[in-house]
């Protein structure tokens, strides 16, 4: 059984496997981690504020979202950006933390770049990728007071996510804790194949609170048997919401912004999680069979004037195009952490040579992007 990066240490550098030059990969990794943060208007997501804060806009939806900040947050802990992940982190704690309500403890999901809040729900993928990099930043800079100390931020975040409306406190967890599955958002009992993060959930396993670290252990299992229920057997696509038992979430098109049963926005993130579980954890050669379903997909079944588009899971084409065509690129890439053959090459090219998104759209695009690079160049790393 191979062993993943956990273990060994050893990160896979696809880019130098592939011939790459290690000089230009580097050089280019710098380059779009200025683009992004200090680019100008048209490149940035990045937005500094005062002395002591920055935010990461969504600028799609000119919002600021705890997905784009916990995102951020990673990115610069990958990078060894402590000045721009403590103006992240003090953002989100300063405007996006819930002290009161039924959600008290969690981040709003979604401010105004004033920080002012647009909602007072929270969404699960933000919350745990704001512990993963909190323990990361522990990890690699050490802790602080307040809230730099980061282990203990990221341990009352999960105490948070699994506790929640116990002893008759008002709100739900963010998992299920019967079955072991990450919610969609706290109310409802359904999925997004893409929250499920099993590599983050062995390491919370290890690093949250005492009491909370067999939690995370089942939790890893589950979402490893999870995705093999949520991604086709054939396509190895998923939907972007999926009931418990795996298949795609129905909804009557008013909820959560229309429908959700196809392989869409996403959906893009899961293969993409999938391949970095299976670079630091190889846990289970599943995983290898799905990244190269999905490459297949994309690279034999599909013709190439569909390759922008919408897919039901069994790979039916339908009218719609996506709309983070850079983000479907730059995950098929990611998937040749696992992946192998031809298919997984040709995706590493086309991704080498596809540039950054610019426009409105680019925020989500070019973060998938940044996660791809750092990933195929052995630079998403446990800390």
């Amino acid at each position: 059984m191979r062993k993943g990066a956990f273990a060994t240490g050893v990160y896979r550098n696809i880019f130098a496997e592939m011939g790459y030059d290690e000089q230009e990969v580097e050089k280019r990794k710098e380059e779009i981690f200025h683009t992004l943060f200090y680019g100008n208007e048209e490149e940035r997501i990045y937005h500094p504020v005062g002395s002591d804060m920055g935010y990461i806009e969504d600028t799609g939806n000119h919002d600021v979202r705890t997905e784009g900040m916990s995102y951020g947050m990673m990115m610069c802990v990958q990078m060894d950006k402590r000045e721009e992940f403590d103006r992240l982190w003090n953002w989100a704690k300063t405007y996006m933390y819930m002290e009161d309500g039924e959600n008290a403890g969690y981040f709003a999901w979604s401010c105004r770049t004033d920080g002012s809040k647009n909602a007072h729900g929270a969404a699960p993928d933000g919350e745990e990728f704001f512990a993963m990099a909190l323990f990361f930043a522990s990890h690699r800079w050490g802790n602080r007071k307040g809230i730099y100390h980061y282990s203990r931020e990221a341990q009352e975040i999960l105490h948070a996510c699994i506790h929640k409306g116990e002893n008759g406190e008002e709100g739900r967890a963010m998992w299920d804790t019967q079955n072991y599955l990450i919610r969609f958002v706290t109310d409802v009992d359904f999925s997004d194949p893409s929250y499920h993060l099993p590599h983050f959930y062995e390491l919370f396993g290890l690093w949250a609170e005492e009491n909370d670290r067999l939690f995370f252990k089942k939790a890893a299992a589950a979402s490893r048997a999870y995705l093999k229920s949520a991604c086709h057997p054939v396509t190895g696509l998923c939907a972007e919401y999926a009931e418990f038992d795996g298949t795609p979430y129905e909804s009557d098109g008013k909820m959560w912004g229309g429908r959700h049963d196809w392989y869409y926005s996403d959906a893009y993130r899961t293969v993409a999680n999938i391949a970095l579980d299976y670079q630091w954890f190889a846990a289970d050669e599943w995983e290898k069979q799905e990244a190269e379903n999905v490459q297949k997909f994309f690279c034999e079944t599909l013709d190439e004037k569909d390759r922008d588009g919408v897919y039901l899971t069994d790979g039916t084409v339908l009218k719609e195009k996506a709309l983070h065509p850079t983000a479907v690129i730059s995950v098929n890439a990611q998937a040749s952490l696992a992946a192998g053959g031809k298919n997984a090459v040709s995706c590493v090219q086309a991704f080498w040579n596809t540039p950054l998104r610019t426009g409105d759209r680019r925020y989500y695009d070019n973060c998938l992007y940044f996660f791809a690079f750092l990933a195929l160049s052995g630079n998403y790393r446990i800390y």
